[in-house]
């Protein structure tokens, strides 16, 4: 293998390598090392390949684990929090109503803050995973809010589903702080928060996404930057119109079938592979079936989320009759008692008018 030219005495120059070139550089010299090749061969070709990626500050700053502050341990933030923890980070987590989750990631080896304050005080990253944008504005503005605690430089990453409006309006006031921010809301339910197969969509600058980009994939297996702040909350708006058409349209087929005398398991796995096949399908379809709607995502967060579409569609002039009439069915279970049950349970109403 060329390991580069030679000087004038004779001796090789160094070729000066940018981080990917050194990355298959050094795969290219490892596997064409012999089986007994010495250690201290091994140990050089380690150095150059660490002098090669040293030039490259971006490259450095992905590699070096942070210490993350996390707000938010429900049902999705909890299991994002411990795949932190278990990618190599610290954690430090700000005191939650319910102690559980606190007190399993501090056995895990994460800290706890008292107040998003303190704990914008002790990261340079801080991560909310919150219900709403009342709840993310508090921790990041609020009394004791993350505001008064982060320096200038570090980042917030709201992973909540807020709306675009509200991400922007705090974006731009932790901006005059020298903050900075990006919207990155997920989805994939509880089971994709629990396995780190999320799909992550982030708004903000192009570089603080990619300076972050590591972080975000120890939660996600799809993750893309979608625009500027904002951008990352009205993707994942749209993403919720899908969702709630797709149940929506699931508990209707089923109510059909189960009426014509069509057990709807049977419809299942006779439409699943075909174009009515979706992810959200083989997701709900099962729960639906053995009727066990414990919450992986609920209701009432569901409705939160659609209600928001409502409110960014009448700002930016968008019709979306389908996304009000299924918010309103979603309002109807929240009014029986329902708003915790899994969003799956949307079949309930259909059931109600049989």
């Amino acid at each position: 293998m060329n390991m580069g030219r030679k000087n004038r005495r004779g001796n090789k120059r160094r070729k000066k390598l940018k981080t990917p070139q050194a990355i298959n550089y050094a795969k290219e010299a490892v596997s064409a090392l012999p089986a007994e090749e010495d250690a201290l061969s091994l140990l050089l070709l380690d150095f150059q390949f660490v002098a090669a990626a040293y030039s490259d500050k971006m490259f450095i700053r992905r590699m070096i684990l942070m210490r993350i502050g996390f707000i938010g341990l429900g049902i999705m933030g909890r299991p994002m929090a411990e795949n932190l923890i278990k990618a190599g980070h610290e954690l430090v987590v700000v005191g939650h109503t319910n102690r559980k989750p606190v007190e399993e990631l501090i056995s895990e080896g994460a800290a706890e803050a008292k107040t998003p304050r303190e704990a914008g005080e002790e990261c340079r990253l801080v991560i909310t995973m919150l219900p709403d944008s009342p709840q993310v504005r508090e921790a990041a503005l609020g009394d004791n809010g993350l505001i008064d605690g982060m320096k200038p430089g570090s980042m917030l990453i709201d992973m909540s589903s807020i709306s675009p409006a509200a991400a922007q309006a705090i974006a731009e006031k932790l901006s005059q702080r020298g903050i900075r921010m990006m919207d990155a809301p997920v989805s994939g339910g509880e089971k994709g928060a629990v396995d780190g197969t999320l799909a992550i969509m982030a708004g903000g600058n192009e570089s603080d996404f990619e300076e972050f980009l590591p972080v975000l994939k120890a939660m996600g297996s799809n993750v893309m930057r979608v625009g500027d702040v904002g951008a990352g909350d009205t993707v994942k708006l749209a993403n919720q119109i899908i969702v709630a058409g797709n149940i929506a349209a699931m508990s209707e087929a089923f109510t059909l079938a189960s009426k014509a005398d069509v057990r709807p398991e049977v419809v299942y796995e006779a439409v699943k592979d075909g174009l009515a096949g979706s992810k959200v399908l083989d997701s709900k379809a099962p729960a639906i079936i053995e009727g066990n709607f414990d919450p992986g995502f609920k209701i009432k967060l569901h409705a939160k989320d659609l209600a928001n579409v409502i409110e960014e569609a009448h700002a930016v002039g968008a019709f979306v009759p389908l996304t009000s009439y299924i918010n309103e069915m979603m309002q109807n279970l929240i009014s029986q008692g329902k708003g915790e049950l899994d969003h799956s349970a949307l079949i309930q109403f259909y059931k109600k008018l049989m």
